[in-house]
């Protein structure tokens, strides 16, 4: 019997700037000391390989924070140590996320011969007004021309876009989604702008610094957004991420499937089976507290819990009805303990049923589009 996968995921905390929208664990330093972090992340990796022994990891994801800012050689090593801690899949997935500022990109080269062989770019819009709006650090051309680096060095890569902003209509983003397609590899990520508490954007928004485009606009971008990738072969396989047949991002289906991974690094999470529970960890999030308790206790550990019974059911759920293909039934079961449709409660589906914002066949619980559209009511509806 082979021995069951797990996904790494490495968070490095730290970006030039911080974007006015963005609620991640992401700090501004004047300088980071490259040498202690890579000790530190070395650390902790050692611990997470004893918190989950003897699995296969088929995945690994460097996120942030802006995890391009990173030595190669920090990232090469932390490759080379998951190979010799665990088992390793023969066509392991290693992403890394980059910002597509000249400087970053000109460390791709050296990013691929550590062993990163998927790459994704922030890009996020691709006009200099909206560019700045966001707080985007990297030009128009930079993105254009670091996602000519990163098609000439990798052998898959994604880019990130935001849509819904302020002004913004559904044929401005209709013509912007053209060009996108005509830069895109294999993997696109299509995010509807959203104003998050504790950001700069959650003040400026609620002083009347901006206004978003309105429901019915915001609803027309995500239906056109759909439409289009699904006509162009790249169909959404989550709310917000397309790809063409087979290039799903394989480590965000780790999380969306709730399969296992190990998280390390300031504020990284893991969820890990143990016995017929997961257990849940959490890492100290802020940068030099996390990197004081690794270096006095070998790990940063903020938190562990077990999660078990309806919570397990519950954030299994959530996951899972963010995928455009839904919840198989049967791994559900295996995972959760318990069948979807069993474990909800039959006043509360079948309405949902009804309204076309579910589905249930006998292998597989969804959410359509229109479900997916308005996923946080939907779980409001299903587990509150």
């Amino acid at each position: 019997m082979s021995p069951a996968p797990l996904g790494v995921y490495v968070h490095w905390p730290f970006c030039k700037s911080k974007c006015p929208y963005c609620d991640f664990n992401s700090h501004v330093r004047d300088g980071v000391e490259q040498a202690r972090w890579r000790a530190a992340l070395l650390r902790e990796l050692e611990h997470a390989a004893r918190e989950a022994p003897g699995r296969r990891v088929e995945t690994m994801f460097f996120g942030g924070g802006t995890p391009s800012l990173m030595e190669p050689e920090t990232v090469a090593a932390l490759i080379a140590r998951a190979r010799q801690l665990w088992d390793t899949a023969p066509e392991i997935e290693i992403t890394l996320e980059a910002n597509p500022t000249s400087v970053e990109a000109g460390r791709f080269a050296a990013l691929a011969e550590a062993g990163v062989n998927r790459v994704s770019l922030g890009v996020q819009a691709l006009d200099a007004a909206s560019l700045k709006f966001l707080g985007r650090e990297h030009s128009a051309d930079e993105a254009l021309e670091a996602l000519a680096t990163a098609r000439r060095h990798f052998a898959r890569h994604s880019f990130d876009l935001i849509y819904a902003r302020p002004g913004q209509t559904p044929e401005a983003w209709a013509a912007e989604l053209e060009r996108a397609l005509s830069l895109a590899g294999e993997h696109l990520s299509l995010y509807q702008l959203t104003i998050e508490r504790g950001t700069r954007f959650f003040t400026d928004h609620a002083r009347g610094g901006f206004v978003l485009p309105d429901e019915e606009a915001s609803a027309a971008m995500f239906e056109q957004t759909q439409a289009r990738l699904e006509r162009a072969g790249m169909p959404a396989y989550e709310i917000s991420n397309h790809a063409r047949p087979g290039a799903a991002c394989r480590h965000n289906l780790i999380y969306w499937r709730y399969q296992d991974y190990v998280g390390i690094g300031p504020g990284a999470h893991g969820r890990f089976a143990v016995g017929n529970a997961k257990q849940a960890t959490r890492r100290s999030s802020g940068p030099e507290a996390w990197l004081e308790a690794v270096e006095r206790t070998g790990h940063g550990t903020a938190e562990t819990s077990t999660v078990e019974g309806r919570d397990l059911v519950e954030e299994a759920l959530m996951m899972g009805l963010r995928l455009a293909g839904g919840i198989d039934r049967a791994t559900f079961a295996s995972v959760a303990g318990a069948d979807p449709v069993d474990a909800l409660d039959a006043a509360r589906l079948e309405p949902l049923v009804r309204a076309g914002f579910l589905e249930i066949d006998a292998t597989h619980l969804r959410a359509t589009l229109d479900g997916r559209q308005r996923l946080n009511a939907l779980l409001e509806r299903l587990i509150a």
